[in-house]
């Protein structure tokens, strides 16, 4: 089967080609953005791709396609999309395809929430491949340990990064609705995505939707430290829960965590020692992920396995050598005594959980962020007045400001004072971080887009 692939190098709709890759289809795809790790991994599965929507794709390089997969990012008014329509041609959603063609019959393990998604998720298919139960995979990234964000075997476990986000431009569900889990995590819930949910409350109706659709004899693990988890649950619950502390029960910024929220079954101490029920299991170390946040991470994906036989036990010595996954905090290179890491965080609650477990891990060394507000919700302003806020752990910050921003950047910044700096002009930005930039500084890149290629950009000038 031929399929063509619209919004091919979108980390979710990159995973569907490589799995569809895998099944041995023959797949093309399309992008208007093509930027790495997804085009690298997707030239190396030997996938055609073709920039840009252009009509002409139907008489070119999709004119034997037998069905186009439609990622969400594909609006109507687009070229190709409108082409497809008017020719009749058979088109479905990336994850309606993935639950026809992928899911059906297999033990799903989701895991769901704000933040943490595409980390909780690497984590689990690690513990589980670690176990011997050589699970499937879709991840919103690429871990390390794989090399690549998705792919298919023969075992009945599939783990899946469960987004919420609206599923096609004809399905306005999130996608998770499509996945049916048997395990599923809900790892936290707050305000996001404001280009389609008016507030928070349409978003937990969509978490309600997905706890519909876990069975009786499924588990959800779910934060108990988030009010809107519960008010979720509250709506009907006809699956068997298990509680998760919260890093959210410690002050901001704090890397001492409590056991967690009362009654919770699971909690793990700064220290990584995991408690079940307020047994002691086990110590969660070593670990190679630093803050609280990965650490709340790993102990939903540590409770999730154990719902598939994986004891707490096995699950740690799996995660002693996690390797990490590309694009979260990764470190691109030490230049000339100054270290560059690559981060996807983009909402200031991840912003801030990022720089504080990166202030903890290196000290009193000089933090300069570089940020692209890029994602549909910065863009629209939603989070610019918590921003300024998440940035305070870092020591300089270069916020990009292209002029379709929307909002003043320097404004929503000025409590930072001279600390932050704001430029509309990507090769100004780069010389003004390498101007400031010195031996021993923590350089961090945080946007969820290709901000330019300027990660290699800035190591280059490191270089000279």
């Amino acid at each position: 089967m031929h399929i063509h692939i619209l919004g091919v190098c979108g980390t979710f709709m990159g995973g569907i080609a490589a799995i569809a890759r895998q099944r041995g289809h023959s797949v093309t795809g399309c992008d208007a953005n093509v930027y790495p790790p997804m085009s690298t991994q997707l030239q190396a599965l030997g996938i055609e791709l073709t920039t840009g929507y252009d009509a002409s794709q139907l008489q070119g390089v999709a004119k034997g396609a037998d069905i186009f997969v439609v990622g969400n990012a594909i609006s109507r008014g687009n070229d190709l999309l409108e082409a497809i329509l008017d020719a009749g041609r058979h088109y479905t959603s990336g994850p309606q395809w993935l639950a026809e063609n992928e899911l059906c019959d297999k033990w799903v393990l989701a895991v769901a929430g704000t933040h943490g998604k595409t980390t909780a998720s690497a984590l689990l298919a690690r513990i589980l491949d670690h176990a011997g139960l050589n699970p499937g995979f879709l991840i919103g990234g690429v871990p390390i340990d794989f090399g690549v964000s998705a792919r298919v075997t023969d075992s009945i476990f599939f783990v899946i990064e469960a987004d919420e986000y609206d599923t096609a431009f004809f399905d306005k569900r999130s996608k998770f609705v499509h996945y049916r889990p048997s395990t599923a995590i809900l790892n936290n819930l707050e305000y996001d995505h404001a280009d389609i949910f008016p507030d928070l409350a349409a978003i937990e109706t969509q978490f309600h939707h997905l706890v519909r659709t876990v069975p009786h004899r499924g588990r959800l693990i779910v934060n108990g430290g988030e009010a809107s988890l519960q008010r979720v649950l509250a709506r009907g619950c006809w699956s068997e829960v298990e509680y998760f502390g919260s890093p959210k029960s410690s002050p901001a910024g704090s890397e001492t965590e409590r056991a967690g929220p009362p009654g919770a079954h699971w909690s793990i101490a700064a220290d990584g020692t995991i408690e079940l029920g307020g047994a002691r299991q086990c110590v969660l170390s070593p670990f190679p992920l630093i803050g609280g946040h990965n650490r709340h991470n790993a102990l939903a994906a540590i409770a999730a396995a154990r719902h598939v036989g994986v004891s707490v036990e096995d699950s740690v010595r799996a995660l002693a050598q996690f390797r990490g996954i590309k694009r979260r905090l990764e470190v691109r290179g030490t230049v000339n005594g100054v270290t560059l890491y690559d981060d996807f965080a983009h909402h200031p609650t991840a912003i801030t959980a990022t720089l504080v477990a990166l202030r903890a891990n290196v000290g009193s060394a000089r933090i300069l962020a570089v940020l692209e507000p890029r994602s549909n919700t910065m863009k629209l302003g939603a989070m610019k007045a918590r921003l300024a806020e998440s940035l305070r752990a870092a020591d300089r910050i270069f916020c990009y400001a292209p002029a379709n921003l929307g909002w003043d950047a320097a404004q929503v910044l000025a409590p930072l004072g001279e600390r932050a700096s704001v430029h509309g002009d990507l090769p100004k930005l780069i010389d003004a971080v390498a101007h400031e930039v010195r031996r021993g500084d923590q350089l961090i890149i945080m946007s969820n887009g290709g901000f330019g290629g300027i990660q290699d950009k800035l190591l280059s000038r490191l270089a000279n």
